[in-house]
């Protein structure tokens, strides 16, 4: 596991924001978000940042079949944190709303026409679930570049994801994690047991908390 570990859950947001900003530098152009709140302070110490923002396209990893100004919406996570203070070329947006079938076949045509896509952020449950990949669902074994997820084990149980082929094609890919509750599901990531640890080429971004029950930490 290529394993970076920071202090704190403020230390990964900051080491993730740098990447990220280095990543666009060095021609990244584009940029796949993550929902949940470590990378929501990673975005907006990004919106900070001396960011050629004009050449990036923006996707993201996976959305919730609600709406775009839901409380649970990736999306208007991604737009207060990030999207309402920075002017990317493009914003390309899950419609799942729509519903999953739906929006998982309008968002395949976008992704496809774009793949290998340059820079991929993710998140991990304390399950080991990934975008919106969880443990034992049949979306993990599509070969689909986009996956319709029902009978998600959270609510809502309807989601739309990018493909776990999509991911692993990707040019690079960095999960953001941190907290003790993911420090089981991190140590199975390593092993290969869970979603999350199905990307051979992934970079890790943890705190101390969530590399806890690594042996080499």
């Amino acid at each position: 596991m290529n394993l970076q570990v920071q202090d704190d859950a403020e230390a990964v947001a900051r080491a993730g924001a740098r990447l990220v900003a280095a990543a666009i530098q060095g021609g990244a152009r584009t940029l796949v978000l993550a929902g949940g709140s470590t990378p929501a302070r990673c975005y907006q110490i990004l919106a900070e940042a001396p960011v050629s923002w004009g050449r990036v396209t923006i996707l993201f990893g996976d959305e919730r079949c609600v709406p775009p100004e839901h409380p649970e919406s990736n999306y208007l996570m991604a737009r207060r944190s990030l999207l309402d203070r920075v002017q990317p070329a493009t914003v390309h947006r899950m419609a799942a709303e729509l519903g999953a079938e739906e929006a998982a076949a309008a968002y395949a045509q976008v992704v496809e026409g774009l793949a290998p896509l340059d820079l991929v952020l993710l998140g991990m449950g304390p399950d080991g679930h990934t975008a919106s990949l969880f443990p034992g669902s049949p979306a993990l074994h599509s070969e689909a570049s986009v996956v319709a997820v029902h009978g998600a084990p959270k609510p809502p149980p309807d989601r739309v994801s990018l493909g776990l082929e999509t991911l692993r094609r990707a040019g690079r890919t960095v999960f953001l994690i941190t907290g003790g509750d993911k420090s089981e599901a991190l140590s199975r990531a390593d092993r290969g047991e869970v979603p999350a640890g199905l990307i051979p080429s992934a970079e890790y971004l943890v705190d101390r908390a969530a590399a806890g029950e690594l042996g080499s930490v």
